[in-house]
């Protein structure tokens, strides 16, 4: 199996990976546009927009959108991410051709009515209070505010009520015609395909409106390092709930850091399982949470590693003092050789189990293209991981576990005061 590439003269991007053993196809448009690319005035603008190109095109109505995908037992979708947007189908192989123009008419073709601005405009609204009421998704997108500061980074995907209440229908529109050109899009195609066939499709239905008239280069984020204001040591919001929701983290690698699969190999060595150091500390050993788990998020220019843990309130300290016990632990001593191994072999694992269908694989050609502007070979990546050394851990762990931290909270906390200072220590 193998990745193809092909490149329009408009600058759109087409990669495929052909699968033959499976029945299933999947196509994605990706669009090289997300939240951090806004102004302020348009904050949310991105999501708000991948709701109404649903509402209906040129040629089809939102119902015979939906209808298409779905009376062939398909699946379609689309999700919004602070770097890119994407628009996806997966189907059996022979209602391939479909899909693609179905998601190709989103892309070129929407005509985005005033009407359904009004009307989507409400289920946006009820999408920010849905992720108000959940301490668990709500504490990450306010990590990201206090971490960045009021910057396109660190503002949430989501918008605001006031920006989401505030933006017309001109405004989203023209975002749209603005935004959307091929030489911001790939299209990821994965399954039982033929890598020409593919194109021609993928050309003929984006041809539509004149959409690939215009030449171009296929337009890559800038990987510079972004300022982000001024990191504050506690984020708090007060919620009257049950549990404490906090995520811990500090600066990490940026996207295009090689060192990022060392870094994921000390992410999952520290909360990826309950194998995992924190994990056996905060819950095995103490039985203080439920939920205990690390990540590390990259994008273009930064990078950040975090860990989260959702505990009763009167254990949040305590919880926050662990898991600063073990960084400084990490990172002066590094990790064992067993620690390692099973994190290599957990993340390598998960990738390859990751791969097992023809939507997953779709995202992983997608998404590299969209960030990185080729796609890393399925076999390379496994052999980087297991290239991590103890040194490479050591080496990351002394130099990003003893940044300065920052403390995201939401619970029934009435001041952040006690947090401040056990971070100070």
């Amino acid at each position: 199996m193998s990745v193809k590439r092909t490149v329009h003269s408009s600058g759109l991007r087409i990669v495929t990976e052909e699968v033959p053993s499976v029945r299933s196809a999947a196509v994605g448009i990706w669009v090289n546009i997300g939240s951090r690319d806004e102004a302020p005035a348009t904050a949310g603008a991105s999501h708000f927009l991948e709701h109404l190109l649903f509402k209906g095109t040129t040629s089809r109505t939102a119902l015979e959108i939906s209808s298409a995908i779905e009376s062939v037992g398909g699946e379609m979708n689309a999700f919004t991410s602070k770097e890119y947007t994407c628009f996806y189908a997966r189907v059996i192989d022979t209602d391939l051709p479909m899909a693609i123009d179905v998601v190709s008419d989103l892309i070129t073709s929407s005509i985005v009515t005033a009407l359904d601005v009004e009307s989507e405009r409400k289920v946006v609204l009820e999408e920010i209070a849905m992720r108000d009421d959940d301490p668990g998704d709500l504490v990450h997108d306010l990590f990201s505010e206090t971490y960045y500061g009021d910057t396109l980074i660190g503002r949430p995907i989501l918008g605001t009520v006031d920006s989401i209440k505030g933006m017309s229908r001109n405004t989203v529109f023209n975002y749209y015609k603005k935004k959307y050109k091929p030489s911001d899009l790939v299209v990821a195609v994965a399954g039982n395909i033929k890598h020409k066939r593919v194109v021609a499709m993928v050309e003929e239905a984006l041809a539509r409106d004149n959409f690939l008239d215009q030449p171009g280069t296929p337009n890559l984020r800038s990987i510079a390092p972004i300022k982000r204001g001024p990191q504050l040591p506690v984020g708090l919001i007060y919620r009257k709930t049950e549990q404490a929701h906090m995520l811990y983290g500090m600066e990490g690698v940026a996207r295009a850091d090689e060192r990022r699969f060392a870094m994921g190999v000390l992410s999952a060595a520290l909360g990826g399982g309950m194998s995992s150091r924190l994990f056996q500390e905060i819950r095995e050993k103490r039985g203080l949470a439920y939920s205990v788990y690390a990540y590390s998020q990259q994008f273009a220019g930064t990078g950040t590693l975090s860990f989260y843990a959702g505990c009763n309130p009167t254990k949040a300290i305590e919880v926050v003092e662990i898991i600063r016990e073990v960084l400084v632990d990490v990172a002066d001593n590094g990790m064992t050789h067993e620690e390692i191994e099973r994190a290599k072999g957990a993340v390598r694992g998960s990738l390859v189990l990751s791969q097992e269908d023809s939507g997953s694989r779709m995202s992983r050609i997608g998404k590299n293209e969209i960030v990185y502007g080729q796609v890393m070979g399925f076999d390379e990546i496994l052999k980087a991981i297991s290239r991590v050394s103890a040194e490479d851990i050591r080496e990351i762990a002394g130099e990003y576990l003893t940044k300065t931290p920052t403390l995201a909270l939401v619970g029934p906390f009435k001041n952040s005061t006690k947090f401040e200072k056990v971070l100070s220590k």
